[in-house]
């Protein structure tokens, strides 16, 4: 496998391989050992949704050292996270909702893990055999609504706080990617993975350690320094290394 996706045609939901913007069918468990059609799906009539449907989303916080260091805060000794609502997803080509444009929401362009086996307490060394890929995703984030609380769920669950996608490539190693955002064209996070405090797999030991995760759980590996706020009419683009560019207008 490679790039894989998920589709809506009519009634119809399929996850499917992507190849040179063409769709092979998947048959069988996408976390399995799939099958796909040799002919590709047409493409008219077919909306791309989100890659998968996780039971959680789980987010972290303060992962890069240029992040850190731009909001003035201590490393942390441990990864920070916390949970985010699975209905907060959308996919690429949605739009981004804000709910209180009074209030500072920033964007913060994100490497996403995807889970690909029941895991319970795994060591980062072995946390590779339960990943299933990575995407691109964004964390949403009301500032007004963070910065007044202890706790961050509700400042970044709310609907469309979490895009994510298009695709999430199988084969990918997330050791030292680009990560970059673009807001109306002009580039505004401009980081490299190598930034991470806690790296891909350090993340997927700790939080396994404490919660357990299942197949097409999705956790937030933090963003880059560049963060800022989004107004209605902006474009934003994700650009990370080896993935397809995940991109929403805000609404």
């Amino acid at each position: 496998m490679a790039a894989i996706g998920r589709f809506q045609k009519g009634d119809d939901i399929f996850h499917a391989k992507v190849v040179d913007g063409e769709l092979f069918r998947l048959h069988g468990d996408v976390f399995g050992s799939p099958s796909f059609d040799k002919k590709a799906t047409p493409r008219k009539g077919v909306r791309i949704l989100t890659p998968v449907l996780p039971t959680k989303i789980i987010a972290v916080g303060l992962n890069y050292a240029d992040h850190a260091r731009e909001q003035n805060k201590v490393l942390p000794k441990e990864p920070l996270i916390w949970i985010k609502a699975s209905t907060s997803l959308i996919p690429d080509g949605a739009k981004i909702e804000v709910p209180y444009p009074q209030h500072r929401t920033d964007f913060e362009a994100e490497l996403a893990i995807i889970i690909g086996r029941k895991i319970r307490n795994v060591t980062a060394a072995a946390a590779a055999r339960y990943v299933f890929g990575f995407t691109a995703a964004q964390d949403i984030s009301d500032r007004t609504i963070q910065n007044s609380e202890s706790q961050w769920c509700r400042a970044k669950s709310f609907d469309t706080f979490t895009p994510l996608g298009p695709y999430v490539e199988t084969k990918l190693d997330p050791s030292d990617l680009t990560i970059q955002l673009f807001q109306n064209g002009q580039l505004r996070q401009n980081s490299h993975t190598r930034q991470m405090i806690f790296n891909c797999y350090d993340l997927v030991s700790f939080i396994s350690a404490n919660i357990t995760l299942l197949p097409g759980d999705v956790i937030l590996t933090g963003t880059p320094a560049g963060v800022g706020p989004i107004q209605s009419g902006d474009r934003l683009e994700v650009r990370i290394s080896g993935l397809a560019p995940l991109n929403n207008t805000v609404k």
